[in-house]
């Protein structure tokens, strides 16, 4: 089963939600704010996805921007970030959909298009 991990007020997870359903690929729901990635399973879809770290910030976020983590993260550990990460859901770019094969970070739809 997909696991599709998504914020409910984000535009683009809903897009990314109606993509799936519309297309009737089956997946279950969990929501960034309230279930934040744990270490573990964010080192999994790292290594999953092929991106750096990095890619998994979101940068357009409130909480990204108070933190001034533009200017922190180029001197951290990938485990420093990794930990920051977990420690809060809306650190975290979503949507994230988490397939057998592969973890795609974000919403493009011809990304999803391989699911097809």
């Amino acid at each position: 089963m997909n696991l599709f991990i998504c914020y409910s007020k984000c535009s683009t997870c809903q897009k990314a939600r109606k993509f799936l359903e519309n297309h009737q690929i089956m997946f279950k729901e969990r929501d960034i704010k309230n279930d934040n990635p744990t270490s573990e399973e964010l080192k999994e879809w790292i290594e999953k996805s092929n991106l750096p770290v990095q890619k998994f910030f979101n940068t357009s976020g409130l909480i990204y921007k108070e933190l001034h983590l533009k200017e922190k993260l180029p001197n951290m550990t990938d485990e420093e970030k990794i930990d920051m990460l977990s420690s809060n859901g809306m650190l975290v770019k979503r949507p994230i959909l988490v397939t057998e094969n592969k973890v795609f970070v974000g919403f493009k739809e011809r990304e999803y298009e391989e699911l097809l």
